[in-house]
């Protein structure tokens, strides 16, 4: 699946909800922690329309299953570090030009409905993928 860089078409994944261990703070780091991301995919919709053929288009449930492995298997202190290395991921893994994620934390902070970072990443920041 080809995914053009001039198409203003998009999926996006809204409320995708999440436990994992997220924080610096002593508590935080025995407790799994609520996360809500939405996630903002480029995609041909035109090109998908004509066919009608999931293969034309970005499987969004493959999409959603795999950041929610990562999501649950992750240990980060930031949340800047979590939707970072998530971007990453899904840059790498689903072969697109660019991801837009906004990763919250609800109830982190007292009187807030919730607290989070939102990021857009490129292909070109794959370079600064950590190495294992």
């Amino acid at each position: 699946m080809t995914h053009t860089l001039y198409s203003g078409d998009r999926i996006f994944l809204r409320g995708l909800t999440s436990e994992c261990i997220i924080g610096f703070i002593d508590w935080e780091r025995r407790v799994k922690q609520t996360v809500v991301l939405d996630i903002e995919l480029p995609v041909d919709c035109a090109h998908a329309a004509r066919t009608d053929e999931v293969a034309d288009t970005l499987d969004y449930k493959k999409v959603a299953k795999r950041v929610l492995a990562f999501i649950e298997g992750s240990e980060f202190k930031l949340v800047e570090t979590l939707a970072h290395r998530l971007a990453l991921t899904i840059l790498a893994e689903f072969g697109l030009p660019w991801v837009r994620i906004s990763v919250n934390k609800p109830g982190a902070i007292r009187g807030s409905r919730d607290v989070g970072v939102t990021i857009e990443r490129v292909r070109a920041d794959l370079g600064d993928a950590p190495r294992s």
